[in-house]
């Protein structure tokens, strides 16, 4: 069926339904995720391509056994949690995997009982909603700009800016050197190395790249991965070294979250002014706002 027909079956079969019921229907047309098997684009596919074999590599929980300090930190919190990439899981699949039997999303309080409570989940990547946010509602246009992700792990954010934007240059920085050679691996298949570049370094080894630096992108970088004297080293290399005046840093959770815990002689008031965003802007009506609303951005003053 061409454009002008179906257009014309589809008004012919809204004039059929109850005048009361009408603005329900309607509102469900505006909100629904059953047409989103139509309406996606070219790269949210690839993405999701890209998650599919990012799943494939690694262990349901996504976790390597060389992440030795993040695998201590998370059986050290205060309820149960595990580690969900949320770019690899979204809640559909999680919702699959639960009715498979393979995941779960309660833990027992009193084994053999009845008594559950919710498990905690914590990912240390965007989804892929988070993604198309932050590129589409929160950074400005990127041409000609050079983005960096520290602690790019998965290459999640270099992979959603180099298909939402238009940065020039997109660089990873990633300690783990099993997490580089997977996003080489994607880099290279979909062909991503015209704009992508991954550095298998520390951080506080790339001052000349950070000064550089247009945007730089910190997601739950170094709680999980660094004792607390590591990352206040590390959050001084950064405030020293990221000083380009109107440039972009986006970060999860807040500075302000990141360092209340931290021994740091870092002002953040001469340093950065944050930049007030709009979560509700132009989002599907399921959004999961709480996790936008971890999603900080400042600029350098």
């Amino acid at each position: 069926m061409e454009f002008c027909a179906a257009r014309r079956a589809i008004l012919q079969l809204l004039g059929t339904v109850a005048p009361a019921d009408r603005p329900a229907l309607l509102q469900w047309m505006r909100t629904t995720r059953d047409f989103d098997e139509f309406t996606q684009d070219n790269n949210d596919i690839m993405l999701k391509n890209i998650a599919d074999d990012l799943r494939n590599c690694l262990p349901l929980e996504t976790m390597l056994s060389s992440e030795h300090l993040a695998l201590q930190k998370i059986q050290q919190q205060p309820k149960p949690t595990v580690h969900v990439d949320a770019f690899l899981y979204d809640e559909d699949f999680i919702d699959s995997l639960c009715e498979e039997g393979k995941m779960s999303r309660n833990y027992c309080m009193v084994c053999g009982s009845h008594q559950t409570a919710p498990l905690g989940f914590i990912s240390h990547s965007f989804s892929l909603m988070e993604l198309k946010f932050i590129y589409h509602h929160v950074l400005p246009d990127l041409s000609g700009k050079v983005l960096v992700d520290v602690g790019s792990r998965l290459g999640t954010v270099l992979f959603g800016g180099y298909l939402y934007s238009s940065a020039e240059q997109l660089y990873g920085v990633e300690l783990n050197g099993d997490f580089c050679q997977l996003q080489e691996m994607v880099i290279k298949k979909y062909q991503f190395n015209d704009r992508i570049k991954v550095l298998h370094a520390d951080i506080c080894t790339q001052g000349s790249l950070l000064q550089n630096a247009d945007v730089v992108i910190m997601n739950n970088v170094f709680e999980y991965f660094l004792n607390e004297s590591e990352q206040a080293r590390a959050w001084e290399y950064i405030s020293h070294n990221v000083r380009k005046q109107g440039s972009l840093l986006l970060t999860v959770p807040s500075l302000e979250e990141s360092l209340s815990v931290l021994q740091t002689n870092i002002q953040l008031s001469p340093w950065v002014k944050e930049v007030p965003l709009n979560y509700d802007e132009c989002l599907p009506e399921d959004t999961d706002r709480e996790a936008l609303e971890q999603i900080h951005l400042y600029e350098i003053l």
